[in-house]
């Protein structure tokens, strides 16, 4: 069951990489193609738009969007460091490249995923339905120090330590097999103030799941520099994230791209010779209006971070 996409940003995204006609735009997360489509339009007959994605849902999106839209397409499914990797050995040069980080409104509100913790569904969490690991596989085998790991790192969680020592004492009695079983363990967890100061008591052990069954951190580590090799001079990258992990990664990314020298303050003159490869395209990160956020409460958590790129490596 899926409901209308609502793509995150999509106007902010637009102004910050000001899409031209005949121009190659790298979409690296389809999901619903809300972005895609916007940029399409802009790029025309004459521009190139690639879209890549994992998830076998979203290749049936793109195959609907190339009927519609103006200019050329192509879409790779895999994910994507690996789709980026694909077009680096062909040599191919983007304008434009964006990551929108984190699931699509068509996974969430695709029940039997198993992502929300709104819906009983099977413990399941994979972007990618033909890898093996799942979220079930996490929660019923972890051990309970790597799963509290786990909950402190990608989730964030401030009681992580009783999460996990709840899933092991529960799955002790019986395997965990379903989200609505899984949020009864972490309810009875987590104390009884804590929903009330940071929204469902699920939320965060369930990102945390996601990330770690998607391996989201070290993709998004691994694919940022393959996005930037992508682009030619001038060219604009852009990534929209939804948890500070992500965002701190692309926040630190572009920032040492922008950087120049790195001599100590005290040298009168620079020696390191050093120049910065891009300059950002907004100082701070943009935000969702409070418009939007009404709208569109997914959108609440969403940061907007862009560069452009100056100079090659070699340059």
């Amino acid at each position: 069951m899926t409901q209308n996409h609502v793509p995150v940003l999509a106007g902010e995204l637009i102004d910050l990489l000001g899409p031209r006609p005949g121009e190659t735009v790298v979409d690296c997360t389809f999901g619903a193609g809300g972005h895609a489509r916007l940029l399409a339009g802009r790029i025309g007959p004459a521009g190139t738009l690639v879209g890549i994605d994992r998830d076998p849902l979203a290749e049936d999106r793109f195959a609907e969007l190339s009927a519609e839209v103006p200019c050329q397409v192509r879409f790779i499914r895999a994910d994507f460091v690996t789709g980026l990797q694909q077009l680096i050995g062909e040599e191919l040069q983007a304008d434009i490249v964006y990551l929108d980080l984190g699931m699509s409104s068509m996974q969430v509100d695709t029940w039997v995923r198993g992502f929300s913790y709104s819906y009983d569904a099977p413990l399941d969490m994979r972007m990618d339905p033909d890898q093996e690991l799942t979220a079930a596989e996490i929660v019923n085998h972890w051990e309970e120090r790597r799963l509290a790991r786990l909950l402190r790192e990608y989730g964030e969680e401030r009681f992580a330590g009783q999460v996990a020592r709840a899933i092991v004492r529960t799955r002790r009695r019986h395997e965990l097999t379903s989200t609505h079983e899984l949020v009864d363990v972490i309810k009875s967890a987590v104390p009884g103030h804590a929903p009330f100061a940071s929204g469902h008591p699920a939320r965060r052990t369930f990102q945390a799941l996601r990330i770690a069954v998607n391996d989201e951190v070290a993709q998004l580590q691994e694919a940022l520099p393959l996005a930037w090799e992508l682009l030619r001079k001038r060219g604009r990258m852009a990534a929209i994230s939804f948890h500070s992990l992500e965002d701190r990664t692309v926040k630190r990314f572009f920032a040492a791209k922008a950087r120049g020298c790195i001599c100590p303050p005290e040298f009168p003159v620079c020696v390191c010779g050093r120049e910065p490869e891009g300059e950002l395209l907004s100082r701070r990160a943009i935000a969702p209006t409070p418009g939007e956020v009404a709208d569109n409460p997914r959108s609440r958590s969403a940061h907007l971070r862009g560069a452009r790129r100056l100079r090659g490596e070699s340059e």
